[in-house]
């Protein structure tokens, strides 16, 4: 009894140390799995403020996305896609929250070129990519941009594209995620999703 409790504690806890450890690339992640609940985390929002994340998730089933930033050009076209079929997705009783690498002054930019009404929320330093399993260390051309885009708080880390439909306990109850950046949901899946979880 006490060799498998002592192989129950070491799965666990190389479960939990997988998703603090950060993956050398995209496809070596390790993210939370369904049934799994999402860190409670305190970010920024767009004008600087610390954000508890775990008290957003309270309030109504959450359609959580992780993207890149501002600067790419796949992520632009996701969150416009969302911000496009937003209505549908609140009617269905969820809210988006949108979360990147950006710093909470490059959240406005996004905001406004992307036409964003959902609540966008800065990860500048990793700490929840990290919590959820997603992030991955970039290669040398990446390092630049996201430096320039944090503001000096990441030069190395990104998230892999991902997106968790998850309800008022946090806990996730679906997930999509692609180490290949130009695959995203469609928003029609996403919205079938919804209609059936």
């Amino acid at each position: 009894m006490k060799k498998i409790f002592l192989i129950f504690v070491a799965v666990i806890t190389s479960a939990v140390h997988a998703q603090n450890e950060v993956a050398k690339s995209a496809v070596d992640i390790a993210p939370l799995l369904i049934g799994e609940k999402i860190p409670a985390l305190t970010l920024k929002t767009a004008e600087n403020k610390a954000f508890d994340l775990s008290e957003l998730l309270k309030k109504k089933k959450t359609v959580l996305i992780f993207y890149r930033g501002s600067w790419c050009p796949y992520c632009n076209a996701h969150l416009q896609a969302l911000a496009a079929a937003e209505q549908q997705i609140i009617d269905l009783g969820y809210q988006i929250i949108a979360v990147s690498s950006d710093s909470p002054e490059n959240l406005k930019i996004t905001e406004e070129k992307d036409k964003v009404k959902y609540t966008l929320l800065s990860d500048s330093k990793g700490d929840l990519i990290k919590a959820v399993g997603i992030a991955y260390r970039v290669p040398e051309n990446y390092k630049t941009v996201i430096n320039v885009n944090s503001n000096g708080d990441n030069t190395s880390l990104l998230p892999v594209p991902s997106v968790f439909i998850v309800n008022t306990e946090a806990v996730v109850l679906f997930e999509y995620i692609s180490p290949n950046i130009k695959q995203r949901i469609t928003t029609e899946l996403l919205v079938s999703v919804l209609k059936n979880l």
